[in-house]
């Protein structure tokens, strides 16, 4: 079929959609500002077309065939799908369900007090938010963006990265008021160690404890003891509480450091070669909502960063 016969199908289909709407031409010529007799003609051009009739022509009145009702059923859906996306283009209103996965340290400590910023800018997008571990697999289907804490690589996925991350040792001003002091690293052996056991993807109870300590140069500590968590921020409570000496994250911290609720003994942090970045399917920014979202997170990072 030609461009121009296309073009003349589809405007006989909005003839019929509102001759079927008003069950008459003569109603459907008024809203069209045509004569009824053009209407009518249209709609033979159209049954014509499709090979079957769509209307019973009645005394007085008209009825649809069951194809008629058919038909009409689906061209009511489709302008009503047309029309609602027109508004959300004019209005740049978008809508609908986006599921975010989200590493549970992070989604507690850096995400949850900045989804009012996301709110108040797309208030018609639904967040669905998944706390899960980095060691849980990603999976295609369950989500349309996952903030995850790795090296960056992601098989069958698109990543963009938001932050780098570092740690250094806190604790409880408290604590160092019942212990030898926390002078050099090789210290450390005088206190509890909380441990976060699942600081990265394919990391192991104590790695964080022992990648920070190789390279503070501390190989006399003994890493395998102290207290295990399965969360960031619960070695972090934990350490406000006074129960030992935990690993913070940088990105993660801030506000424990600046109330005084914790202090850093050492001076520095340990870059750990891992990053939280942004992961997605291939071709999933396309859709509007999903850019959307990533674009702010992203937007919200750089902010964080230089802050």
């Amino acid at each position: 079929m030609s461009r121009t016969l296309h073009a003349q199908t589809h405007a006989w289909l909005k003839v019929f959609a509102i001759s079927a709407r008003h069950l008459s031409f003569t109603r459907a010529a008024e809203e069209l500002h045509v004569t009824t007799g053009a209407v009518s003609q249209q709609i033979k051009q159209l049954e014509t077309r499709l090979g079957f009739k769509l209307f019973r022509r009645l005394p007085r009145r008209l009825e649809l065939t069951d194809e008629g009702q058919r038909l009409a059923a689906v061209v009511d859906q489709a302008y009503d799908a047309v029309g609602q996306e027109v508004r959300r283009l004019r209005t740049g209103v978008m809508s609908g369900v986006l599921r975010l996965r989200c590493v549970p340290s992070f989604l507690a400590k850096w995400l949850m007090p900045r989804l009012t910023r996301l709110q108040a800018r797309f208030p018609d997008i639904e967040l669905h938010v998944a706390s899960e571990d980095s060691n849980l697999s990603l999976r295609e289907g369950e989500f349309e963006l996952a903030i995850d804490l790795n090296d960056g690589r992601y098989a069958g996925f698109q990543i963009t990265t938001l932050m780098d991350e570092e740690i250094f040792a806190v604790c409880s001003p408290q604590l160092l008021r019942r212990r030898p002091p926390l002078v050099r690293p090789d210290d450390l052996g005088y206190y509890p160690l909380l441990h976060d056991v699942t600081a990265w993807r394919g990391s192991h109870d104590y790695a964080e404890w022992e990648h920070y300590l190789h390279a503070l140069g501390a190989a006399s500590v003994n890493v395998q003891r102290g207290y295990t968590f399965n969360r960031n921020h619960l070695t972090v409570e934990a350490a406000i509480a006074g129960m030992g000496v935990a690993i913070a994250r940088r990105t993660l911290i801030t506000n424990e450091l600046d109330t005084g609720a914790l202090i850093a003994p050492f001076a520095g942090t340990v870059a750990t070669g891992k990053s939280y970045g942004l992961v997605y399917h291939p071709g999933a920014l396309d859709d509007r909502r999903v850019r959307a979202v990533h674009d702010w997170i992203v937007e919200e990072a750089a902010r964080s960063t230089a802050h």
